[in-house]
């Protein structure tokens, strides 16, 4: 049983002069530092509490700004409200429209099997998140997850109420919109249909563990059993899987040896690069290295591992450990969701090779989750990032 809820959201409180976008900003862990510099320029951003510019006193530094923001009725809050995200955006050419809804999923193990997790998580990420939550008492970023989905009928109530109260264009060309939606008939429907649904986490695994720990760390307070979460149905047009091509970089291994590793674990066929893009949907994966060369790789079977379906995997256990030994500390990997960025890169001459993956299937990162098989880290890119700053859960 998935516990969906409306809640009584905090929003930004725009007065004249005031505009959305100075309040919101990508994920935490997606802003680089000269992007940070620029959106903690402003006063009210919400990165100025999700990633506080007070190093010395992060956690509690971010707490006391945000009382402040709440005193200075620089934040209103709604009464019991879902609320829609709907983002509008250009697909390699095309134009998609995802919708989600946002409201207050309740925290439960994995082992109960109706919160799915798909990619692995490091315990370092967590702790820093934790501390925050600790401090904050409040959850400042959604998760995103999947579910299959709520009736046609229920579908037309929510269009037919939901009311636009902010919109916003990113430099990417991504359109923000979001409404709310309070009527208590319908935010109660919308639960009564999540019940007996389950929900796989897309995007912030390690934001719905830290949630659970926060929960479990206080049993006794109802309203810290939840967190914050955008959930998209399974079937939405704008629900676009991206690849997280993978960067090798290795002063350990020579371009021979490297063929030769690719060669004994993959049967390969070397190509041109041309050649490689225009026939990678029909093969696993494309390896491209330092001098130029292009191999389109598959492996020798699936075997009884379900997890060799899947081209990270493939691409970890026969390339990056086994070949790089990367899990050893001898190749450092970095990730790339834009395959034009992942050629510039190699062309750059600054990596050993790059794994150029395919699209990801959502019914296999579901068939897999379902079955209890954890991915590895950066298996789904899903685009465009959840943004935050549009609503605060607050739990205090």
């Amino acid at each position: 049983m998935v516990e969906f809820l409306p809640f009584e959201g905090l929003r930004p409180n725009l007065k004249a002069g005031d505009h959305i976008g100075d309040r919101i900003s990508p994920p935490y862990d997606v802003i680089g530092p000269d992007y940070l510099k620029e959106l903690q320029s402003k006063p009210h951003n919400i990165t100025r509490l999700t990633l506080n510019p007070d190093a010395d006193k992060r956690y509690h530094s971010a707490r006391k700004e945000l009382d402040q923001w709440i005193a200075d009725n620089e934040l209103k809050q709604d009464d019991p409200s879902f609320y829609i995200y709907e983002q509008t955006f250009d697909d390699h050419g095309k134009t998609r429209v995802r919708r989600g809804i946002v409201g207050i999923l309740r925290t439960e193990r994995y082992e109960d099997g109706n919160i799915i997790p798909h990619e692995e998580t490091f315990s370092k990420v967590k702790a820093d998140r934790l501390n925050l939550l600790r401090d904050m008492e409040s959850h400042l970023e959604s998760i995103f997850g999947i579910f299959t989905g709520l009736t046609p009928e229920l579908n037309r109530r929510i269009r037919d109420n939901e009311r636009l109260v902010c919109r916003f264009v990113d430099e990417d060309g991504v359109e923000h919109r979001y409404y709310v939606l309070s009527d208590p008939e319908i935010t109660s429907a919308i639960s009564a249909e999540m019940k007996d649904q389950k929900m796989l986490i897309a995007d912030g695994h390690h934001r719905y563990e830290t949630a659970l720990n926060y929960a479990l760390e206080n049993p006794d307070d109802p309203k810290k059993q939840y967190v914050l979460a955008t959930l998209v149905p399974s079937d939405d047009e704008g629900l676009v899987i991206w690849p997280t091509h993978r960067m090798v970089r290795s002063d350990n291994i020579s371009e021979k040896n490297i063929v030769k590793g690719i060669e004994s674990v993959l049967k390969t066929a070397e190509v041109s690069r041309e050649e490689m893009v225009a026939q990678l949907p029909d093969h696993m994966m494309g390896i491209v290295l330092k001098s130029g060369r292009c191999f389109l790789a598959d492996p020798e079977s699936e075997g009884d591992n379900g997890l060799l379906r899947l081209d990270t995997y493939v691409a970890q256990q026969k390339v990056l450990y086994g070949i790089f030994k990367s899990d050893e500390g001898k190749a450092e990997v970095s990730y790339d969701a834009e395959m034009d960025s992942a050629f510039e890169k190699m062309d750059s001459k600054k990596y050993e090779a790059a794994i150029i993956l395919n699209d990801p299937s959502l019914d296999t990162i579901w068939e897999l989750a379902m079955d209890g098989k954890r991915m590895p880290k950066k298996t789904t890119y899903f685009f465009p990032k959840i943004w935050s700053g549009f609503v605060l859960y607050s739990m205090h």
